[in-house]
């Protein structure tokens, strides 16, 4: 688990405005009849042009595989994970997630625009990482659709304000779990947030539902600690399964599933939302 320091803090604040510009004109390409590839072409360039590099293009563990796009794109019972490689056509009444992540200033040389900035000592480029993701509407789409996609947000915004030191993991998940669960949707328990800033992905866990006050991973937050906060909801049941690329991960019972997230610093102040213009 890292803490950053303030002046680390404000690089990657201006890497989150940029990725968070990125994504918004990306999503607003999304209509019927655009392809996921067309997505991930454009998304490609501007994090190119602003001096960054895609965060999950050729990510990988050792126990999975190398994730092959800059873009997440998840359509309708993709929960996350979808590549947006193959391409595929968006349909009027199709929901998507994007997820994207960028390293930012990639080649990182510790000057910017003439000023000294910090180094990432943990990334061979420098850059520090920013994730975030948005669910968005492909044309005509259901009310039952659209009412997923507002709790799941009022899940991401409401566990945003428990973002504060001293609260705890337990607080943010149990937040997004009420109220997830008052509207009957189901709360995915085998995929979480997590930190994020030096890596794309570090410690601690984030968890979309309540993990008790004495869980072993029911972290305490403290100024410094950068965190991915990223709720993914069902309209069906919580469980998941792996689809048939071996990537992407849907729900097991093929139900709607919406996916938001942002990348926020714990100040002294309380939540700084790192992934908003």
């Amino acid at each position: 688990m890292y803490k950053k320091t303030t002046a680390e803090i404000e690089v990657l604040r201006q890497g989150g405005r940029l990725l968070a510009q990125i994504l918004k004109e990306t999503t607003d390409m999304v209509k019927p009849g655009v392809t996921t590839g067309e997505l991930e072409e454009y998304v490609c360039e501007r994090i190119a042009e602003v001096g960054g590099r895609p965060a999950f293009k050729g990510y990988g563990l050792a126990t999975d595989p190398v994730f092959p796009t800059a873009l997440c794109t998840s359509v309708n019972q993709e929960i996350v994970h979808a590549p947006a490689l193959p391409a595929r056509e968006l349909k009027n009444g199709d929901i998507i997630g994007v997820d994207v992540g960028m390293e930012w200033p990639y080649k990182n040389t510790g000057k910017l625009d003439g000023k000294n900035i910090p180094v990432n000592p943990y990334s061979e480029g420098g850059g520090y990482y920013t994730d975030m993701s948005r669910t968005v509407a492909v044309g005509k789409i259901s009310m039952e659709a659209k009412k997923l996609m507002k709790i799941t947000r009022q899940c991401l915004d409401a566990a945003t304000k428990q973002v504060k030191p001293g609260n705890t993991v337990n607080d943010i998940g149990s937040t997004i779990e009420k109220i997830a669960e008052k509207e009957g949707y189901g709360v995915v328990r085998d995929l979480v947030g997590h930190g994020v800033g030096y890596k794309v992905h570090e410690k601690p866990d984030i968890f979309n539902y309540g993990i008790g006050s004495s869980h072993p991973q029911n972290i305490v937050l403290e100024v410094g600690m950068v965190i991915a906060i990223e709720p993914m909801i069902n309209l069906g049941d919580w469980r998941i399964k792996t689809g048939n690329d071996g990537i992407s991960i849907e729900t097991a019972d093929d139900s709607l599933s919406a996916h938001y997230e942002n990348t926020i610093a714990i100040t002294e102040k309380g939540p700084l939302i790192i992934t908003e213009v």
